[in-house]
């Protein structure tokens, strides 16, 4: 990798054009980057083209607010991607796949590309499909833990974004070359942090945990409302922060016969939000993050179309890679996929997809932190 350049040398693409993806363009746009914006959908990024540009609001005086021009958006992935140093993919995790197949006759050597988030496996899904494709780019696939916002789009060109993460973990594959690729991103967004390497990003997934099981155990409430309550402060009472504290168990477990040490709920809300507590409900009632950010107004959602397939099916599949049983995951996506009438398991990603098939766990180790 080149000689680290100065802030305003790094050009980047955003891609996808939702609540995180406008939250990053904006937000990168008026902390002075070169940014360029794509989404494969062009009625989303229309108004964006026509007016030039993304409306940032934020009650947060720490979080830049405004107007934030964006010279390119567009529904052009080659042209969204030319001459870029930075690829910030900020799309659901069950479009990885489709993006990585879209990228590969476009990549350049040096090109970095980093989910925001992976899910669960995010990146060994993409470097397994960039391998299949014989793509001849030396690019880096990287995996943040989590998304660095909490926003919503307000309409197609307006984002409301509520908190920026204190810190966020970013690894690449293999594991030494994060350090280099972290200096870079920090040039821009100084909130990410080296991670240790992506099976430990993908393991402290807790949007895995917060998601799914909340959604599926408040769906009666979520029909019969609206989703008029606050998803975080009212919909995690004390009983369903049971059955998350039994999921967080399991998801942990995984990662140590994995050989990795996967971070608690409780203390990823303390690191991300400075919330904590004795108990996962007592650090949820702590965090002010989450203030204000309601249900979802169905039950056909990402916490469950996306979180089910891409964050509990891989962690389950990971867990019967490594003999560790999971019940609770187990249970919340067999009651997804009976709300949504689909097989998950079946459309998820699992080791096979994540290119881990055959590893041994010395050599799947070995894969994440060498190469």
């Amino acid at each position: 990798m080149e000689t680290l350049k100065e802030k305003s040398e790094y050009k980047f693409a955003v891609l996808g054009a939702g609540h995180g993806g406008t939250a990053m363009a904006g937000h990168l746009s008026l902390s002075g980057i070169d940014v360029s914006l794509y989404n494969r959908g062009v009625n989303r990024i229309q108004s964006i083209k026509e007016g030039g540009g993304i409306e940032i609001l934020s009650d947060n005086d720490n979080i830049p607010r405004g107007f934030a021009e964006l010279k390119i958006v567009t529904s052009d992935i080659g042209e969204a991607i030319y001459g870029r140093d930075i690829i910030m993919v900020v799309l659901p995790a069950t479009g990885h796949g489709y993006i990585a197949e879209q990228l590969v006759p476009h990549l350049v050597d040096d090109q970095i590309i980093v989910l925001n988030p992976g899910r669960t496996g995010g990146a060994l899904e993409v470097l397994n499909i960039l391998r299949k494709k014989q793509c001849k780019a030396d690019v880096v696939v990287c995996e943040a833990q989590t998304l660095l916002y909490a926003s919503r789009s307000m309409n197609p060109a307006q984002t409301q974004i509520f908190r920026i993460k204190n810190s966020v973990p970013v690894a690449a594959i293999p594991a030494h070359r994060t350090p280099e690729v972290v200096k870079v991103l920090r040039t821009a967004l100084p909130q990410f942090i080296p991670g240790d390497n992506v099976m430990k990003t993908s393991l402290d997934n807790i949007g895995s945990i917060f998601h799914p099981a909340v959604t599926v155990l408040n769906a009666g409430r979520i029909e019969s409302t609206n989703g008029d309550f606050e998803y975080y402060t009212e919909g995690i009472t004390a009983s369903v922060s049971l059955i998350l504290e039994k999921m967080d168990r399991e998801r942990v477990c995984v990662a140590e016969a994995l050989g990795f040490r996967a971070m608690t709920a409780r203390e990823w809300l303390y690191i991300a939000y400075d919330a904590a507590g004795r108990t996962l409900i007592e650090a949820m009632r702590n965090n002010r993050g989450y203030d204000g950010i309601m249900a979802p107004k169905t039950i056909l959602h990402r916490y469950i179309t996306e979180d089910v397939p891409m964050s509990l099916v891989p962690i389950a599949s990971l867990g019967r890679f490594c003999n560790v049983p999971t019940p609770t995951i187990d249970s919340i996506i067999l009651l997804a996929s009976i709300l949504h009438e689909t097989d998950y398991w079946a459309c998820g990603r699992t080791v096979e997809q994540m290119g881990l098939t055959g590893m041994t766990l010395k050599q799947l180790r070995s894969f994440i932190t060498e190469g």
